[in-house]
């Protein structure tokens, strides 16, 4: 009787994870992970500024689960097989020990990717996995016993058994290669990008970062707040990053032109702040409005407010009359600019979109239309925000399609 043959689509964190789990639960398989350009682990090796952000140091799955725009309800269930616990425990058994940065990100504690990429390669190769290279796949067809791989170079593989981990698509077209699943595919559309704003006042700041800025999408219910950079182009930073996630949808709806407003002062509305000037005002009668700052925004910001405001250089607080107080009032709650674009954030493009969940078996991302098919990593339909939560989500996704592969 031959030995069962699994072949992994994908030479990313999910593909190699998901193979390596099956060579580890079914040693009697042969597994073959199919990669479709000269190198593996590209995305691993890039991310983090080269450093990978492996996971984050969340260990509460009910809040690990809030960190992801789409997914969150599907991968409670998943989290429950193989969660960011068991991706630390997972590397360090291997030799692979992580720190926590401040901020909750976790990296290999050398610092370099290659670590991650090393580790994953001699865990894969150890294990006997075949890993093929320049080999991308144009057609997957089921058969009676299994399924037929027909290559790019027009050559075919049989297959018992097959993974699809090739990451995210930026166009529907590419996904026609997989057969159709028992729900529809979700179009692709980007997510973790930043905002171009050609015309904002601000740009000639960039470079000077808020530590805490509210930011909306004007006529939507999409809001974030925290860490805010200006940059030559526009905005990014966490806070930009986060709602270009949740809002995903919404804004490749308008193209990517919108109204971005931001309240630099994301503790106070409009009312209360007005009020915090005025007693800011009576304490500091005599100081320059320039050169006090009551908020402790960046010095280069708090002067662009003040000059957009229309208060001269010299003006003390004392003499400030209402009309620019409530100016300066509001653009500090109420600044309103204009998004004309995006721009892919680093090299760590992810997608919203792909194949939907609900048409996989819950606790093993089977297709329920065409049984012995998997799915792991960005080419579902489940995408987290920066922060190590889409190594998590690649991690935990190819766990669970490898421990279940080899099933009968």
């Amino acid at each position: 009787m031959s030995s069962l043959s699994i072949v992994v689509i994908g030479g990313g964190a999910a593909g190699f994870f998901g193979a390596i789990t099956a060579a580890e639960t079914f040693p009697d398989a042969t597994v073959t992970i199919l990669e479709k350009t000269r190198t593996v682990l590209n995305k691993v090796r890039i991310s983090g500024g080269g450093r990978c952000n492996v996971t984050h140091a969340c260990f509460d799955n009910r809040q690990l689960v809030r960190h992801y725009p789409r997914g969150e309800k599907p991968l409670r269930t998943l989290l429950n097989q193989f969660d960011a616990t068991s991706t630390v425990s997972w590397f360090e058994t291997r030799g692979v020990a992580l720190k926590t940065e401040a901020d909750g990100r976790m990296f290999p504690a050398t610092n370099t990717s290659e670590t991650i990429v090393d580790c994953l390669l001699s865990t894969a190769r150890r294990l006997g996995i075949e890993i093929r290279t320049s080999c991308g796949v144009s057609a997957l067809t089921q058969q009676a016993t299994g399924w037929t791989l027909t290559l790019l170079d027009g050559t075919t593989i049989q297959a018992d058994r097959v993974l699809v981990a090739t990451g995210g698509y930026p166009q529907l077209p590419s996904y026609g290669w997989i057969p159709d699943q028992a729900e529809s595919l979700l179009s692709p559309v980007p997510s973790l990008f930043t905002f171009n704003v050609p015309d904002s006042p601000f740009l000639p700041l960039a470079g000077v970062s808020v530590p805490d800025a509210g930011v909306y999408v004007v006529n939507t219910k999409q809001e974030q707040r925290g860490p805010l950079l200006i940059t030559h182009w526009g905005f990014s930073g966490p806070a930009i990053l986060r709602l270009s996630a949740w809002a995903a949808r919404d804004l490749a709806n308008v193209d990517y032109r919108f109204t971005l407003r931001v309240n630099w002062t994301p503790s106070f509305n409009d009312n209360t702040l007005r009020a915090a000037l005025q007693d800011f005002r009576q304490q500091n009668g005599r100081k320059q409005v320039s050169s006090q700052n009551p908020f402790g925004l960046p010095s280069r910001l708090w002067q662009m407010m003040v000059q957009e405001a229309g208060i001269v250089d010299d003006q003390r607080w004392a003499d400030l009359p209402a009309k620019p107080l409530n100016r300066l009032a509001d653009r500090l709650t109420n600044s309103q600019f204009q998004v004309m674009g995006k721009s892919t954030f680093k090299d760590e493009f992810v997608t919203c979109g792909g194949i939907s969940l609900g048409g996989l078996q819950p606790h093993t991302l089977e297709s329920k239309a065409q049984p012995g098919l998997f799915f792991a990593g960005e080419v579902l339909d489940v995408d987290g925000i920066t922060g190590g939560f889409n190594f998590q989500s690649a991690w935990t996704t190819g766990y669970v399609a490898g421990l279940h592969i080899g099933q009968p």
